[in-house]
């Protein structure tokens, strides 16, 4: 295992619960943007990638600002809580419900205070210029 992964290792936020449920919270290295269609939902080069692994090993989600946000997002009636994250609250393109936010997360997770991360199967992830 190499010292990074060791190094992401002991710095994950666990579950107090259930210590298999943990996760990584890295600063994206690269300009990444994500779109819903041919419509630009965020533009950053200070997202946060989220690795979770849980009841099985969670693909990566990338968390952009919300100021880097760009497309006109509603809110949707549905809120889902995760032990090491906190409430989530639920946004809406043309009605269609497309990403989440934490709009408070627990204290060890407040890195996403105030970042969307959108749903794959809903959107395309583009990493880099």
């Amino acid at each position: 295992m190499s010292d990074t992964s060791i190094a992401a290792l002991r710095d994950a936020i666990r579950n107090p619960d259930d210590p298999n449920h943990m996760m990584v919270i890295k600063t994206a290295p690269r300009r990444m943007r994500v779109y819903a269609g041919d419509t630009l939902l965020a533009d950053s080069t200070r997202a946060l990638r989220v690795m979770e692994l849980g009841k099985s090993v969670y693909d990566p989600v990338i968390y952009f600002p919300e100021e880097d946000v760009v497309a006109s997002l509603g809110p949707v009636d549905k809120s889902t809580h995760c032990p090491i994250k906190g409430d989530a609250s639920y946004v809406s393109l043309d009605g269609e419900e497309i990403g989440w936010a934490y709009k408070d997360p627990i204290p060890m997770t407040r890195k996403l205070k105030g970042h969307h991360a959108f749903w794959p199967s809903k959107s395309r992830l583009v990493e880099g210029e």
